[in-house]
This record gives structure tokens, sequence and C-alpha cells, in this order.
């Protein structure tokens, strides 16, 4: 496979910088319109439209360069770095509007937008896109547009691209599909738990707290300066940016788990398989149940739920009454909800009748998301080795 050698400038028509934040002010904000796009859109290769605030159109029209489009590719360079996502033809918006914290390119007819992403999510593209990365204060790319057009990137012809952009895609909609089943799979056990335990509520139900629900479980770390506390093949030991990295509603294990001589020194607690996890700490609301034994830091408030009310209840309850929690949470520095407060958390308690009909149907539904996420892991695993041999041209490509 022959490559060519070009800098991002010689790839590019057009690249802008998001608006200063003065430009889009909280009153800006409005219940529809033209989305602007956060942090949590540009999480893996493709646009993601769960999330968003929204601008009118006129609003829109007067930030100007601000405005993307399908097959534009956004990129973080302030905050959570490393981010690169395109807009793909099958976007829901015709346009949306990138923040102070983002800019974007638009590719011209050397390279597809989606090789470049793809090209930027593999080891060496990770590097070079955070070569000048300051970790000081908040992380930042230094002068991102200008040092951004610098890079070199090596590129096959278009053929050749077209391929590994159809490979590496067939992955990406199978991974989609999966979670497109699984969402489905979850607004049903949240429309049965409205319809059961919120609609249907019954007087008679005992009132109490979350206590009544399950033991309320903190978290610790053990010490940083000891790695030998700390092991890819330990204990599963989570911590709030796990969740926000993996997005599983069922976690196996955390970036680093730990062994045994780590849980005596910190006094973690080993929770059992079905605990439901809580970050408890800014950004509250993270959530996730544990597939098998775990421990956590000192992020969450986690429930181990009684046999007779059950994980599903739990995590369902959590869930909905997200904002009351998000509500009793304090601090100043940042905000926290104690585990004095969590177990202070108003709960009621159902009959055991309404409570195991819930059960029955999650168990099997439980059953699949469990399954599919594991089919998901196993699907990126092979399209982030495939990735960089792909690019490097060490795997054949038939044209």
């Amino acid at each position: 496979m022959k490559f060519k050698t070009y800098k991002i400038s010689e790839l590019i028509n057009e690249i802008a910088m998001g608006p200063f934040g003065s430009n889009i002010k909280v009153e800006c904000f409005v219940d529809d319109g033209v989305p602007v796009l956060n942090g949590s859109n540009l999480e893996g290769f493709e646009l993601g439209e769960k999330s968003f605030r929204y601008v009118t159109e006129e609003k829109a029209d007067s930030l100007g360069r601000a405005n993307v489009h399908k097959g534009d590719i956004i990129i973080t360079h302030r905050g959570t770095l490393g981010q690169i996502v395109y807009i793909p033809e099958t976007a829901k918006y015709n346009r949306y509007i990138i923040s102070q914290s983002q800019f974007r390119i638009r590719c011209n007819e050397k390279v597809l937008p989606e090789y470049l992403v793809y090209y930027f999510h593999t080891p060496i593209g990770q590097h070079k896109l955070l070569s000048n990365a300051s970790q000081v204060g908040v992380p930042a790319l230094a002068r991102p547009s200008s040092t951004f057009q610098k890079i070199e990137v090596d590129l096959p012809d278009l053929e050749i691209q077209r391929q590994v952009v159809k490979n590496i895609k067939s992955l990406q909609n199978k991974i989609a599909l999966n979670n497109k089943i699984n969402d489905n799979l979850e607004q049903q056990a949240e429309a049965l738990f409205q319809n059961l335990f919120v609609d249907n509520a019954r007087p008679e139900w005992k009132q109490g707290t979350v206590c009544d629900l399950g033991t309320v479980v903190g978290g610790s770390t053990p010490s940083k300066s000891k790695p030998e506390y700390y092991t890819d093949s330990g204990i599963a030991w989570i911590t709030p940016k796990d969740l926000s990295v993996n997005k599983s509603k069922f976690i196996y294990h955390g970036e680093n788990d730990i062994t045994e001589l780590g849980l005596k020194n910190s006094s973690a607690s080993i929770m059992p398989e079905g605990t439901v996890l809580l970050s408890s700490r800014a950004p509250i609301g993270y959530m996730a149940i544990a597939a098998g034994e775990v421990t956590t830091n000192q992020g969450f408030k986690s429930i181990v739920p009684k046999p007779e009310i059950g994980t599903a209840f739990v995590y369902y309850f959590l869930k909905y009454n997200l904002p009351v929690i998000e509500g009793m949470a304090s601090g100043s520095t940042f905000k926290e909800v104690s585990g004095t407060t969590m177990k202070k958390v108003p709960a009621f308690i159902p009959d055991a009748e309404t409570l195991n009909k819930f059960r029955r149907f999650c168990e099997p539904l439980f059953a699949q998301q469990k399954a599919l996420e594991k089919q998901n892991e196993s699907l990126a695993e092979l399209r982030d080795s495939l990735l960089p041999k792909l690019m490097a041209g060490e795997i054949a490509i038939d044209t």
C-alpha cells in the first residue's frame, strides 16, 4: 500500500474556532431549535445526539462559522482532550453549533472525513493530536487551529480510504445497533417502573428511606504511592471516570483493579454482584450495576439491595429519583451526596407481589442487555486492534 505524507493544512478547505462564551449565554438557550454541541456529543467516532441544548435559528445565523454541517469534523481543544468526531450524513439535524471548547474542519477532496477521524483515534494519531496539550489548569491544546494544521499524516489513495472506512464502519454499525436495542429495552423497563410504582402507587405502601431498600456503602482509595496495590486482574475497583468512559449499564472492571493488599490498606468493602453503583460527587448521577464483586473509590454511594427488594427496583428507583438526590447534595468546592445524606433519601417499599412482577420482567431484559454489552466490548476491542493495522497498511485490502 502506497502512502503520501500531507500536512493537515493541505487536506482541509476550512477551519473555524467555536464562539466566545459570551456569545452564547444561558439566556440564549431555548426548548427547540439549532443544537449546541457539548463534550458528551463528541464521544466515540461519530457525533452523538442524546443530549443537546438549543438556540434559535436567528441566533445560530449570527454565529457564522461556528455552524457545522454533515461531513464536518469537530475536535475538542479544551477540557476532555483527544475527542474528535465527524458528523455523518445520517445526522438528525442539518446544522449544529460548536461550543467555545471546540473547533471544526471541513475536508477537501484528498481525504474522507471518516478516515481522518479514524486516523486520530489510533495511538499515533492521538499522540499527534495531544502533542501540544497543556495540563496546567483546564487541559487545553495550545494555539489549536494553527498547530493542528501543521500535523503530518500519511494517507493512501481514496479507494483504499473507502475500504478502510467500510471495514471499520461495519463494526461501528453493529455496535450502534446493539446500543439501539439496549436503549429500547431500557425504555421498556422505565415505562413499566413508571406504570407500576408511580402512576399506580398504592397509599398502603410503607414510606421510609433508601436504607429500607438496601445497605448504603461508601468507597475508598488505596494509597497511590503503592503501585503494588493496583493490578489489571484483581478485584474490580470502580471510579466515576470508568462509568463516564465505559457508558455500560453492567460493569465488570475499572481502569485499575486492586489487590487483596490494596483492599486491606484502604478498608474498601467488597460488594456483591447486583450492587447498584451511583456516583455521589460532581458529576452526580453516573450509574451502573455490578456484574461481579466490586469495590469503588470515594466518588460513590453504592446500594447493596435487600434480597426481597432486588436490584431492578433499586436501580430504577435511584434513576427516577436522581433530581431529588442531586438536590440533596452539598459542598462549596464541589457538590457531593454524603453517606449520611444518602441514607436519608426518601423511599417507598412496594408490596412483594408488585416487586416480583417487576423483577420477573427485568431479569431476561437485564440478561439480554448484559450480553449485548459484552458483545460490544469484543467488537470495540476488534475495531481498536484492526484500526492501526489498517492505517499502517499492515493488513491487505481488496479494492
